[in-house]
């Protein structure tokens, strides 16, 4: 062999490689940025999960209010000797039993909207007299926090 014929092998060998290492650079730029998105995407499920928690612990300490009002509720029914002092004439209870435990403007809403559904005439235990209650103490809750 002779040195021209140990250059261009050389050579030959030089470009391969090279063509090599570009083709490894390239592989190893295209998974560095396929791990950016993971880790990317994996973060934003994980600020959702975060958030969802949070509704969730929200939502269960309202769950729980909303419980203690419906015992208030049952219990104050089954004690017909404390009824006096809520009911009127002709047995509505007064619309500030209905609003106890409501802290803030978004329970106060949501509140309203489940009595709605319960005593709206419409329904089979509606009542209209119920219903003027609640929307008279609504209506002033409303005021207490400028819904």
């Amino acid at each position: 062999m002779t040195l021209e014929s140990e250059r261009k092998e050389l050579d030959e060998q030089r470009r391969i490689l090279e063509k090599e290492r570009r083709e490894f650079t390239r592989r190893v730029e295209i998974e560095d940025r396929r791990l950016e998105q993971q880790q990317k995407l994996f973060e934003m499920k994980f600020r959702i999960l975060e958030e969802e928690l949070q509704k969730l612990a929200t939502e269960k300490e309202q769950v729980k209010k909303q419980k203690a009002f419906y015992q208030k509720v049952s219990d104050f029914t089954a004690h017909n000797s404390s009824v006096s002092s809520y009911v009127s004439g002709n047995n509505v209870v007064k619309g500030d039993m209905f609003f106890s435990g409501v802290g803030n403007k978004q329970s106060l809403k949501k509140r309203y909207k489940d009595l709605i559904k319960i005593y709206h005439p419409d329904n089979l235990d509606g009542d209209k007299d119920t219903i003027q209650e609640i929307n008279s103490e609504y209506n002033k809750l409303c005021a207490i926090y400028k819904v």
